[in-house]
């Protein structure tokens, strides 16, 4: 998903972070707690006790991007909701990262000269786990490294955090879908409480949506951009959210989402993103969004 730093007043918003949720009460089931991550006297959306903000790419405003280090600054913030991107290595390992290619959050243009374009998919697992993905963020992050989608589910397991997941650039990585479903049931996410409470899987492409979904009905799921509104009620039958750019939003696409209901019975959600510099996240949530990624 493409990213644009948020600039939140201090006095503007105010987290109730992941310390008012007890470890008890995280494992009392999905429904008996309510997402906490929210601003001071904000709107709630249909279905929802607040709206939602989620760590985009992690804490990537303190940390680098879809790294553990991300994840661990977006717990520490009490940013209970994280959002990554998946993507495959040449010899079918799932990892996490953004851009289609290692040049941006790596010094894979260092470490392996003669392969540009660098593209993710051009290189092994253990290729991709000698590069650093850290120092281009800061000199205290050396040495981070891209993480498998294992280790990264492994982490919010052990912080108590949930996951939106983008499934990036499919097209170039036929079967992920599948491939993204079996190492989630492998790794303990398609448990009643995390698919009820602590997962959604999205993606721009439709058609990868609507195969996670047939394939495990049981997952959330959301479709990002904003499709017309002649195209909701067909989606509506496999995606649980609409992700627009913030852009996108209008209170006649925002009604005409929540009008519906997803394939779990709820109205559909919206999570918005791409919010300018010079928009606050309280105007956002104000217009009636269930989460804000940010």
């Amino acid at each position: 998903m493409l990213r644009r730093s948020l600039r939140i007043p201090a006095a503007g918003v105010a987290y109730l972070v992941a310390a008012a949720v007890s470890s008890s009460a995280m494992a009392s089931g999905p429904e008996e707690y309510a997402d906490v991550a929210v601003s001071s006297g904000t709107r709630a959306g249909p279905g929802t006790a607040a709206t939602r903000v989620i760590a985009h790419r992690g804490a990537s405003r303190y940390a680098p991007e879809n790294t553990l280090a991300a994840v661990d600054a977006a717990h520490r913030r009490g940013l209970i909701w994280v959002e990554n991107d998946v993507q495959r290595s040449k010899d079918g390992r799932l990892v996490v990262v953004h851009d289609t290619t290692l040049k941006r959050t790596t010094d894979a243009t260092k470490v392996f000269p003669g392969r540009a374009p660098w593209r993710v998919g051009d290189f092994t697992a253990a290729e991709i786990a000698r590069l650093d993905a850290g120092s281009w963020f800061g000199k205290r992050f050396a040495g981070e490294r891209v993480p498998t989608l294992a280790a990264y589910l492994r982490r919010l397991d052990q912080n108590g955090q949930r996951l939106l997941l983008e499934i990036k650039a499919p097209e170039r990585y036929p079967g992920i879908e599948a491939q993204v479903i079996r190492e989630l049931r492998a790794r303990g996410w398609l448990d009643r409480a995390h698919v009820r409470s602590r997962l959604v899987v999205q993606s721009f492409c439709v058609p990868c949506v609507k195969a996670v979904h047939e394939r495990a009905p049981q997952i959330r799921t959301g479709i990002l951009g904003a499709p017309e509104i002649g195209k909701l009620a067909g989606y509506a039958r496999f995606a649980d959210q609409i992700n627009p750019r913030v852009s996108a939003l209008s209170s006649r696409w925002l009604a005409a989402v929540h009008r519906l209901r997803g394939p779990h019975g709820r109205p559909l959600e919206v999570y918005a993103w791409d919010v300018a510099k010079n928009t606050s996240a309280r105007s956002v949530r104000a217009r009636g969004v269930e989460g804000v990624i940010e």
